[in-house]
């Protein structure tokens, strides 16, 4: 039985790198980092470039590079038809990765390669329908469209659930609410004031709804 073979780690690597540097051969190398001298040959050789020599980050790239076939989905036909199935079903890529991986079934994918296929398509043929495979319908991973709310704009704007906590009795005149209706179909627009303690009503209708003009019927 020989030896189970294993990948150079970055830390190899930078033992190779010290090694060389400091004058050992490969033999010595081979010797003092117990690994076959063939494989330190293979490393050097494979992973040495005119200009900049061996060096031990760029080795690792290109050894990485070189083991990645791309997505499993690109390469298993059958993984990618049932994932692209059940995502128009409106399963997310989790309840996909838990399910299989529940029913113990043959291939297996994680959730997380389900997202990386999907943004990589978009990339790929700039084609943003892909997105909608996914739950949210993000192009983009980690990116959320922030809504912006009208009243959010309102200077020195003071929520009502800071409000003294006397005014809820009712009992003091004086305080008052105020609402503005805009009807779709008719276009019409209806200041409405509510006098708390007394309930008195009082209705004025505005020509718009700009804030301007209703600041000037609330002052009369």
């Amino acid at each position: 039985m020989g030896k189970e073979y294993r990948h150079f780690t970055l830390e190899d690597r930078c033992t190779i790198a010290r090694l060389r540097e400091g004058g050992q051969s490969i033999r010595q190398i081979a010797a003092t980092m117990d690994r076959a001298a063939s494989s330190i040959s293979r490393e050097i050789r494979r992973n040495t470039r005119t200009t900049i020599g061996y060096r031990p980050a760029y080795a690792d790239d290109l050894a990485w590079s070189r083991r990645w076939q791309g997505s499993r989905m690109d390469r298993d036909p059958e993984l990618r038809e049932l994932v692209l199935n059940q995502l128009k079903m409106g399963w997310s890529p989790e309840q996909i990765a838990g399910r299989l991986a529940h029913n113990k079934a043959a291939i297996r994918i994680s959730y997380e390669s389900i997202y990386r296929f999907i943004h990589l398509q978009i990339r790929r043929h700039t084609d943003y329908s892909w997105r909608h495979y996914l739950p949210r319908g993000k192009g983009k991973r980690g990116y959320t469209r922030r809504i912006s709310r009208p009243f959010e704009h309102i200077k020195n704007r003071v929520s009502i659930t800071e409000r003294a906590r006397y005014i809820e009795h009712r009992r003091q005149v004086g305080h008052w609410e105020a609402d503005l209706l805009h009807l779709s179909k008719s276009g019409a627009t209806v200041l409405v004031n509510v006098e708390r303690s007394s309930r008195f009503v009082m209705l004025a209708k505005q020509k718009s709804k700009h804030s301007a003009v209703v600041i000037e019927q609330l002052q009369q």
